[in-house]
């Protein structure tokens, strides 16, 4: 890698020096934007053969001493640094869930069904580390591959047995606050998070779940739909900040109470009926939080459940699902507008998991360059968008898939002005933009 560049190599995981340099080599490859038609890895600038590099990172993936445990290793190490140098007072963990089609690569034996889309494939589970302070993406701290033979996980090398979603997410809960990262966590969790049994085994967590308003909680005394009370609280929300609701501008507003859950469960179990599993009662804060147009009209609301200490205030709560939506914009990178995940040839779930795992370090870079703030990192974007020839919208500086595109053509360059004399590539331009008047050299 270019001096220039050479901040932002990767850490390296827990692997001999030989698959050490192995994985440097494969994160730097993955520094492009793909195509769908070209999904696979680009060999760097200066490779005397491409089908080297593919077959190079074919035995990588197919190395049984490369582990997902040894892989998020690079991944934890930059989350750890990361927040040390943000100055953040927690971590926000970003939990989602995403289909990945494959539905055309019959090749892929261990692929699962899809019963919504009526596709195959497998089903990504990530939780993605975001600063409290900006909500920027710092890393993925957590990528489970859910196939036919069970759930790839860095938690473990071995396959593990599939479980529920909001299962799974208790396990990974006590995995990623077990690893040390330097602050603590808070988990956040859309809508499907919204369950009364796991809000009782969730206790010692932190976290913030989307409820859904058709549930009956006890407010004051009474009980009342959840989305009864938010409607009894609107008037009572303060206007907490400016912010933008796909791509205008909006302001949020937001109030607080306090509710009490002590309903049964009715936990999901495939092949069993669902009973009613009665538990103790659960006390949460609820935040309402509106999003409004500059007229007043409600663009999104939100109904949030947290038993955060009230030292939090609701405002900051809502901010920071606010910022949840960075997971979705995660899985985009992934899929349509970076990587095209979905047209990757790996022909295992395993082999899968490891590519994401190696793609997700080479984001990690990205982001790096992205919120560092010196004048060079802020001169380096902007050439690195100028290279990429895309347009930025108005006010946006730099975008993921412009600073990859910029990196590749800038390592393309670099290189070819290595081997190549200035003025002599300047000529053989000239045959191409100037045929008829080009001078013989």
């Amino acid at each position: 890698m270019p001096p220039s560049l050479s901040r932002l190599s990767p850490a390296l995981p827990p692997l001999e020096p030989r698959l050490q340099q192995r994985y440097h080599q494969l994160v730097q490859e993955q520094l492009h934007v793909s195509q769908s038609v070209a999904a696979g890895l680009n060999a760097l600038p200066g490779a005397r053969q491409s089908f080297a590099s593919t077959q190079a990172a074919w035995r990588f993936y197919k190395n049984p001493a490369v582990t997902l445990p040894a892989l998020v290793q690079p991944l934890l190490t930059q989350a750890r640094a990361a927040l040390a140098q943000s100055g953040s007072e927690y971590g926000l963990v970003m939990h989602g869930w995403s289909h990945l089609n494959f539905d055309r690569h019959r090749r892929k034996t261990d692929r699962i069904g899809c019963s919504r889309r009526r596709t195959q494939g497998y089903e990504l589970q990530s939780a993605l580390l975001v600063s409290d302070r900006a909500g920027e993406p710092l890393a993925p701290i957590s990528q489970n591959l859910w196939c036919a033979q069970g759930l790839h996980t860095p938690r473990a090398p071995e396959v593990g047995p599939a479980a529920t979603h909001l299962d799974e997410l208790a396990g990974r809960w006590e995995h990623l606050e077990s690893l040390d990262l330097g602050r603590p966590l808070v988990h956040l969790v859309d809508r499907e998070g919204d369950s009364v049994g796991h809000y009782r085994r969730w206790e010692k967590h932190r976290f913030v779940v989307r409820a859904k308003g058709g549930q009956r909680v006890e407010w004051e005394g009474q009980r009342f739909l959840l989305s009864s009370v938010a409607t009894q609280l609107r008037q009572q929300l303060v206007l907490c900040r400016d912010v933008e609701w796909r791509g205008q501008e909006a302001r949020q507003y937001v109030g607080e109470t306090t509710v009490v859950l002590k309903r049964a469960a009715r936990p999901r179990r495939q092949g069993h009926q669902r009973q009613a599993v009665a538990g103790p009662p659960v006390t949460l804060r609820l935040v309402v939080s509106e999003v409004r147009s500059a007229s007043g009209r409600v663009l999104a609301q939100w109904l949030l459940l947290s038993h955060l200490p009230v030292e939090v205030a609701a405002a900051r709560l809502a901010l920071w699902y606010y910022w949840r939506w960075r997971i979705e914009s995660f899985f985009k990178l992934l899929k349509g507008a970076g990587q095209q995940v979905e047209h990757w040839q790996q022909e295992s779930g395993l082999a899968l998991a490891k590519r994401l795992l190696v793609v997700s370090a080479a984001l990690v870079l990205v982001w790096q360059l992205g919120r560092t703030e010196s004048p060079a990192a802020t001169e380096l974007r902007q050439v690195l968008v100028r290279l990429s020839g895309r347009q930025m919208k108005r006010g946006c500086a730099w975008t993921a898939p412009a600073l990859l595109e910029g990196v590749w053509a800038l390592l393309a360059m670099l290189d070819l002005l290595e081997h190549h004399d200035l003025n002599r590539l300047r000529a053989l331009a000239q045959c191409f933009f100037n045929p008829r008047g080009t001078k013989s050299y």
